[in-house]
């Protein structure tokens, strides 16, 4: 798979030719074992099934199910079981409101282990008997499942007759919701102005917040030294469509941490290198928001893909040249205290964008891993910027809300070895970049 050259005469599969490259490469395009992180990093193609690839770009499991995302099971909450994951199981008609950024194709989630084998799957107990779930799904430490999921209904005061409301459920192993909570329920905690309470209300889109992402916040030293906010059962979450990350209260479902939608403005070059650690600036349309984990490099702070995609009420403007951000951020003084651009890695500001989808993951050796989603790209870059693997998807299918084809990938992430069966192959080749 390594240095595939994939023609873009596929291209011709949707029905025309488009003003790309007519071939590029695929699979790992560089690669330093001796700084890279060794991993394995799986993601749902699109080609809708689920890869893990070593580090040479070898797919070493293929599901034939797609994730949105993929979720990979820690081993100690399925009995010592390597290599088990959540995907989605099953689709339906969406109905008229159906698109590719929502759940309400999606009929039922599961469990499958490394085999493929079905071990678990819920949706015919779900509310309206489908899943709908998106963005979203994790297996909690009290055996349950988190499901970030949708529901169609009205709301008063909104300009249109249902809301593609975001809900969060947590299921029993016996397909039970024992916790609920409801999005709609709580948009004045948000940090919404009036006037921007009143945007909201009258949009014109019913999938109004598109929540995109779901963390159980985790431990961390902010709970420890006594900050209840940060309590490791509580959830962050963050909406593409308004601009904002928060916290939510596992026991009340009250917001207690929020930050954005309103920001300071960006600078007029916002993948510049600028001085650390200064306050944070506006991000837009962002994706994958977290705590980073206990024992990794940053513990404890918040890591979020900022996509400068449009988005906001009202829109965010953006600059004439695009560009994408990773943060990471103090989150009790909210401040930037690393960011990754282009710029870091001594590239225009428009070489690294993403204005939808896509991931960051921080590893244990101080690198992080980042999904360029819409360019199906990932790769690892160290603490300074420097890129030390690379490797594009060769995995095509239909791009979102459209009839081309793209290899988009909506979040990678990055497998320790130990997770899968013993045996399982892999590869650490080093590959030089290419002379330009």
């Amino acid at each position: 798979m390594r240095k595939t050259l994939i023609n873009l005469t596929l291209a011709l599969l949707a029905g025309s030719v488009h003003a790309a490259p007519s071939v590029y490469p695929t699979g790992v395009t560089r690669y330093d074992p001796d700084k890279a992180y060794n991993q394995y990093v799986i993601f749902s193609g699109a080609d809708k099934q689920t890869h893990l690839i070593d580090m040479d770009g070898n797919e070493v499991k293929r599901w034939p199910q797609a994730g949105f995302p993929s979720a990979i099971i820690d081993p100690a909450l399925v009995g010592g079981q390597r290599g088990h994951v959540l995907l989605q199981l099953a689709d339906k008609d969406p109905g008229k409101l159906g698109a590719a950024g929502n759940g309400l194709g999606n009929q039922s989630i599961g469990e499958l282990d490394w085999s493929g084998k079905v071990v678990w799957q819920w949706g015919d107990k779900a509310p309206g008997g489908a899943a709908q779930q998106h963005h979203d799904q994790r297996r909690l430490s009290n055996g349950n499942t988190l499901v970030l999921a949708n529901k169609v209904h009205a709301v008063p005061g909104f300009k249109v007759p249902q809301v593609i409301d975001d809900v969060v459920y947590e299921v029993a192993p016996d397909g039970r919701i024992q916790w609920q909570w409801l999005a709609s329920e709580h948009l004045e905690e948000f940090g919404f102005t009036a006037e921007q309470l009143q945007l909201v209300r009258a949009s014109n889109n019913p999938d109004y917040l598109h929540i995109n992402n779901l963390n159980v916040v985790g431990p961390n030293r902010w709970y420890d030294a006594g900050d209840q906010r940060f309590a490791p059962d509580n959830l962050l979450l963050d909406s593409r469509n308004a601009n904002f990350i928060a916290i939510i209260d596992k026991h009340s479902g009250k917001v207690v941490w929020s930050l954005g939608p309103n920001l300071p403005h960006v600078s007029p070059n916002p993948q510049a290198s600028q001085p650390l650690p200064r306050p944070v600036d506006q991000f837009v349309g962002q994706h994958d928001a977290h705590i980073i984990p206990a024992g990794l490099p940053g513990a404890g702070h918040l890591l979020v893909f900022d996509n400068q995609g449009s988005a906001g009420y009202p829109s965010v403007p953006l600059g004439l040249a695009s560009g994408s951000r990773v943060l990471e951020i103090d989150p009790t003084t909210r401040q930037i205290v690393w960011q990754y651009s282009a710029a870091s890695s001594m590239q225009p500001g428009w070489a690294f964008y993403s204005s939808f989808i896509s991931s960051a993951r921080r590893l244990p050796n101080g690198n992080t891993l980042i999904d360029e989603g819409m360019n199906g790209r990932f790769f690892q870059v160290t603490s300074a910027g420097e890129i030390v693997w690379e490797y594009v998807s060769p995995y095509l299918g239909q791009a979102p809300g459209s009839e081309a084809i793209s290899n988009w990938v909506y979040r990678a992430l990055p497998v320790n070895y130990d997770w899968v069966p013993a045996g399982t192959p892999r590869a650490q080749t080093p590959v030089k970049l290419a002379q330009r």
